[in-house]
């Protein structure tokens, strides 16, 4: 289906209606800015550049939170060509999710390979990792749930760090509310700079935020059989004040280095080295929150004795520095 305005080609954004729980906010949200822009558009004396059609397998509607209730506009065996498909964050256990969505995928693809772009918010990247479509590529989502995401989708390079990805024309976004920026940046793509600072005004959106690093909580990757990997976790994280060396580590589970680093990675998804890391800056950034020790008497408490070293690593993994990361959550 083609729509046009004063000759300016319209773009078609498909908002799927997920079967099961679904986060509300990000269908509604995503409507809404799109909607917004051409508000913002219509005030610059332009014509409008968005149509926003909400897609389900049925007609029937969607009830999502006990209260709200969400009405497709279409179905997937609808005659319909879409230009960006959008799909929202769900909830649940994840193969559950998936497989009561599973008819929504062989619809996505197809219209990918018609020349629709595809952009999941947060945990919708559960859906489209199903699909395919990212194997290979680069995706984000809830720091949350990384751990589930890179179990069920070996093949995909999750960049958990990132608030919004893109590659060739597949898009996802990080946790939450971050899925804004990610409209905001299609926005931006499609109807201009301009356009995409004013709805970021409007809705009070910090534009060209790049990562979640600051938000991240780390907890180790323990869902796993490997019992004596679980083992040097918990010295680990009971000792992490101390130098910690990685022979030490694999001596005391009875294996050489290079078995031992292979098995950790495996089962933790974190080289040993990151996983040390992880740890101390886990525990360095709840003394920033909950005291205001000098950030040098912090680095000692983790067991950091280079103040360079320290900073560095924080910065890597928050993306802040100690004393800005302090300033923010303290």
């Amino acid at each position: 289906m083609t729509y046009q305005i004063d000759k300016i080609q319209m773009k078609n954004i498909a908002i799927l209606v997920p079967q099961g729980a679904a986060s509300v906010g990000c269908i509604e949200g995503s409507y809404i800015g799109f909607s917004r822009a051409n508000e913002v558009l219509a005030g610059m004396g332009r014509s409008p550049l968005f149509t926003i059609t909400l897609v389900g397998l049925t007609m029937e509607p969607q009830r999502y939170d006990r209260f709200v209730s969400i009405q497709p506009d279409i179905t997937t065996q609808d005659d319909y060509r879409a230009d960006l498909i959008i799909i929202p964050a769900v909830n649940g256990e994840w193969n559950e999710v998936i497989s009561i969505n599973r008819e929504f995928f062989p619809w996505i693809v197809g219209q990918y390979k018609n020349g629709a772009e595809v952009a999941s918010l947060c945990v919708g990247a559960f859906l489209l990792a199903a699909t395919g479509l990212v194997e290979g590529k680069k995706c984000a989502t809830h720091w949350m749930f990384q751990n589930d995401f890179r179990k069920m989708f070996p093949d995909v390079d999750l960049v958990s760090e990132k608030v919004i990805t893109d590659e060739r024309g597949i898009y996802s976004s990080g946790g939450a509310n971050s899925f804004w920026n990610l409209i905001i940046y299609l926005i931006d793509k499609y109807a201009g700079r301009e356009v995409a600072i004013a709805c970021a005004k409007i809705y009070e959106i910090e534009v060209d935020r790049d990562t979640q690093s600051p938000f991240i909580i780390f907890v180790g990757q323990k869902d796993h059989e490997d019992e004596p990997i679980k083992e040097a976790q918990s010295f680990i994280e009971s000792n992490f004040q101390k130098k910690i060396t990685v022979e030490e580590l694999a001596a005391r589970c009875a294996m050489g280095r290079r078995t031992f680093e292979r098995r950790f990675k495996k089962a933790t998804s974190n080289t040993v080295v990151e996983y040390l890391q992880r740890v101390k800056i886990e525990a360095a950034k709840k003394s920033l929150e909950h005291n205001r020790k000098p950030v040098s008497e912090v680095m000692y408490d983790v067991g950091y004795s280079d103040t360079k070293a320290f900073r560095t690593t924080f910065k890597k993994i928050t993306g802040l520095s100690p004393i800005d990361y302090r300033n923010k959550f303290a």
